[in-house]
């Protein structure tokens, strides 16, 4: 392994989502992570959050498997999971059962208390409760679920990420674990700071399409051109924005006008019209290396081949699967290309045998039913 998280030794519970996430980007970094997994199973390519991870299957409703559990728990750094409140206590391997030196974090929507903590939800219903959702789409449509990458990924994996790496720092100085409570509906208001703040300066209102980064404004939405394809607007800064009505041939006086929102819906129809008079790639030829805050909308075949993205290697193929190289980027501790998914279970044998396991027992736990 290679990377700056070489020192850490992660346990993840295997779920689903924001958890396995938080997992492979540990991995992705260079942390030894084992997945604790229910039942064996082949292997899966397509997988990625399993990359760069080892796979231990064990029944924990088993006194061996159990066991096996908490020794592995033993030699570890982080505990991930991402289970409803109460499921690892009934399981046996709650904060209370682990080595007060273990970082436990814990991964769920709503979060470890409140009248709705035990209740399910997906991204969209957590999205939806932090107000985050009833800002996103067209004014004259309901609101549009901004894929899952909001709620389940920003506001869950990358706060849990948060999390238990501030844990680790600060049990350097106590010698002490800790358990970490990242609740995605904490998390995506706590990515709402700057929305907050212009709400507070009356600069922000809550109807949807009518704000500065909502699509209202006509400088900072996606327009269709002539192919069908879009193309995406970012001019927010009145020089980017002058650059942006100069290239684009836009008749509009910038300046105090940019932001004039009274004519808004004016200027979205005629930058419409504009934009309609070339393919999507004509306008990115046109604004290529300027300042105007233009690019085109890729799809995701699209996304991998763009000049900027391939010099940089974004994406990689791996048994014809495309996905992210490791980010972010390191000048000293870069990170190998990560292993790609091995089979649930593959390591079971392996693992074990680093813990003191020998053959005959690993015979007896298969047999009765403890290794799965």
């Amino acid at each position: 392994m290679s990377g700056p998280l070489t020192t850490l030794k992660v346990i993840e519970f295997s779920g689903l989502g924001p958890a396995p996430l938080a997992g492979q980007l540990l991995a992705d970094l260079g942390a030894d992570v084992i997945t604790v997994d229910r039942a064996s199973a082949p292997e899966d390519p397509t997988d990625v959050n399993r990359r760069g991870k080892r796979s231990v299957a064990l029944n924990l409703k088993s006194e061996d498997g159990l066991t096996a559990a908490k020794a592995l728990i033993a030699r570890a750094d982080i505990l991930i999971e991402g289970f409803r409140p109460g499921v690892m206590e009934r399981l046996g391997l709650g904060p209370e059962a682990c080595p007060d030196t273990l970082i436990y974090g814990r991964m769920t929507g709503w979060g470890q208390t409140g009248p709705w903590s035990e209740t399910a939800g997906h991204d969209i219903n957590y999205l939806a409760m932090t107000g985050a959702l009833h800002a996103i789409g067209p004014a004259d449509h309901p609101p549009v679920a901004p894929l899952n990458l909001v709620a389940d990924f920003g506001g869950g994996s990358m706060f849990l990420l948060f999390g238990v790496l501030a844990a680790v720092i600060e049990r350097g100085v106590s010698g002490k674990g800790q358990v970490v409570d990242a609740a995605m509906v904490d998390g995506v208001p706590a990515m709402m700071g700057l929305l907050h703040g212009m709400m507070a300066q009356g600069k922000w209102t809550t109807a949807r399409e009518a704000n500065w980064l909502d699509g209202g404004a006509p400088f900072y939405r996606c327009y269709e051109c002539a192919d069908g394809k879009y193309i995406s607007v970012g001019a927010l800064e009145p020089q980017f924005f002058a650059e942006l009505i100069r290239r684009a041939e836009i008749p509009h006086e910038g300046g105090a006008a940019q932001n004039d929102a009274t004519r808004w819906p004016a200027d979205r129809m005629q930058f419409a019209t504009v934009f309609k008079t070339r393919t999507r790639d004509e306008w990115a030829t046109l604004f290529e290396g300027s300042d105007a805050c233009v690019a085109p909308v890729l799809d995701f075949t699209e996304a991998p081949q763009h000049p900027q993205n391939a010099d940089r290697g974004v994406f990689y193929q791996e048994n014809n699967v495309t996905q992210a190289s490791p980010a972010p980027r390191f000048s000293r501790s870069a990170p190998d290309r990560p292993d790609p998914p091995s089979a649930v279970g593959a390591d079971t044998d392996a693992i074990l045998q680093g813990l003191g396991y020998d053959a005959a027992q690993l015979a007896r736990m298969r047999n009765a039913g403890a290794i799965t």
